[in-house]
Order: structure tokens, then C-alpha cells, then sequence
């Protein structure tokens, strides 16, 4: 059936579509505390059950909070030691979120049907030369006297840029922002990975938060709260899981995992 509207409970809802997107807010919310683009799970299937792309986009935000919080949750210990970047990269995703949840309300969708295989090829490409970056990165600040762990002030500001960027995306289209968010700190930032992905669900969890809110704000009747309940479940139980599993990862599998996910979800953006 075909919605035209946020309005609609869950006891209206078949018990078969209730499964599904139960399952498929597990398996996002697993995804996203590994790698990211766990909205290529959710978004989909709230679409092939006759969700407008709009509401479905909506509801999935507001759904995948919860996932997103027992994924930085799992992923707190590596979170330590990370305040100097966070204290810019926090305010640069909230506000990145907010104006790309302005555009997503004012703009129509095929404005970034072209930009986002493109962003998500470019974040591909920098998480598999992630090292061989990193290890260029390494040389040139030794040899300038500075410790490689050093974060010069131009390299702050390109990742207090980047960040406020892939917020933008983020708050329009929540999808892959996770996977441009590693390829922009592995560039600039010499963190072990496992690092990185924290300081990415904690980021992406603030996202998500200021999309989350904005809809509810302005488009509370266009929402799907049946829908966002349903994703928010299972996505807190998938966020936890994968937080689990996923923090046990050596670098290389992790690399090997957002790479292949990240291609999945390319061809299933331009599919």
C-alpha cells in the first residue's frame, strides 16, 4: 500500500513489514557502528513498502538515532584522548547538519543524485590509500622536527571543514556519511582506525540527532512514526552488536569491510 502520509500506527501495519524493517534497522544499526551506510538498509526498504522518498528519508533518521547511540556507546574507550579534534569537529557537524536538514526540506532530492556516487567513490578511494597517506604524512613530519601524532592548525582547519561538509551530507542524506567521514580524517589525522571510527559514531550520531529534531520539528505529520519506532528498535540492538564485534577488528579487516560495504552501497545508489 502505497503511503501518502507520516500517519500511520504500527497495528495498522502487515506483521510481515514489521519483521522486515525490524530486521533491517538491526542490520543498520550494526553496519553503521562498523563502517557506515547502514541507511542503504533501511532507506530502501521503507521505499519498496510504499514509503514516499521523503517520509522515508525522515523517518529512518529519527529511527537510527537510537543505533547510532549504542554504537558510540560500545565505542567510548577509543574515544579518549580525542578532545582537541572533537571540541571542532563537534560544532562543525551540528551546524552541517542543520543546513543540510534545511536543504533536505527545501530542495528536491535529484539535487544530489549526481554529487553522492561521486562523494562516496572520492571517501572509497582515501580509505584504501589511508595508509600509504598516513605513512607520507609520518615522513614529512619527522623530518620537519614534529611529532607524527602533531595536528598542524592548517590541517585543524581542512578537518573542521571536511567534517562541517560531510555533515551537510549528512543531515540531507544520512547514507555512507560514516565511510566520507574515515576518508576525510584519514588524510589529515594519524589515528589508528579503530580511532577514527569512533570519533565517526559519535560525529554521526550528533547528525543524526539535528536531523532527527529538525523533522520532528517542522514536518511532525509527514513522519512515519511506525516506521522510525520499528528502525529505532532494531537498530539500538544492531548498534550494539556491531560496536561488539566490530571493535575487534584488526585495521586491515576493518579497512576491507567499509571498502566492500562501500561498494555494495554505491551500486545500490546507482541501481
Amino acid at each position: 500500500m502505497f503511503v501518502t502520509s507520516g500517519r500511520r500506527n504500527v497495528t495498522a501495519v502487515p506483521i510481515t513489514e514489521i519483521l522486515v524493517i525490524l530486521i533491517a534497522g538491526f542490520g543498520a544499526g550494526a553496519i553503521n557502528a562498523v563502517v557506515g551506510s547502514g541507511t542503504l538498509i533501511t532507506f530502501p526498504t521503507l521505499v519498496a513498502f510504499g514509503y514516499p522518498p521523503q517520509i522515508a528519508t525522515m523517518s529512518n533518521a529519527i529511527g537510527l538515532v537510537a543505533g547510532s547511540v549504542s554504537g558510540t556507546w560500545g565505542y567510548r574507550r577509543e574515544l579518549r584522548g580525542q578532545w582537541p579534534m572533537l571540541r571542532w569537529q563537534i560544532p562543525a557537524s551540528f551546524f552541517g547538519a542543520l543546513l543540510g536538514s534545511w536543504l533536505l526540506l527545501h530542495l528536491p532530492p535529484s539535487v544530489f543524485a549526481a554529487v553522492v556516487p561521486v562523494l562516496l567513490i572520492a571517501a572509497l578511494v582515501l580509505v584504501v590509500l589511508q595508509p600509504r597517506i598516513q605513512a607520507w604524512a609520518k615522513r614529512r613530519s619527522e623530518a620537519a622536527g614534529r611529532a607524527a601524532e602533531h595536528l598542524t592548525r592548517t590541517k585543524l582547519v581542512l578537518l573542521t571543514v571536511g567534517t562541517f561538509a560531510v555533515g551537510v551530507y549528512g543531515g540531507y542524506f544520512t547514507a555512507a556519511q560514516g565511510i566520507l567521514l574515515i576518508g576525510v580524517m584519514g588524510v589529515l589525522v594519524s589515528e589508528p582506525i579503530q580511532r577514527m571510527n569512533a570519533a565517526k559514531n559519535l560525529l554521526s550520531l550528533i547528525v543524526n540527532v539535528v536531523a532527527a529534531l529538525t523533522y520532528s520539528i517542522v514536518a511532525f505529520d509527514r513522519i512515519s512514526w511506525a516506521a522510525a519506532g520499528l528502525i529505532a528498535v532494531g537498530s539500538l540492538v544492531g548498534g550494539t552488536v556491531g560496536a561488539r564485534y566490530g571493535r575487534r577488528l584488526s585495521p586491515a579487516a576493518l579497512r576491507g569491510a567499509i571498502v566492500v560495504l562501500g561498494l555494495i552501497g554505491l551500486w545500490r545508489l546507482l541501481a
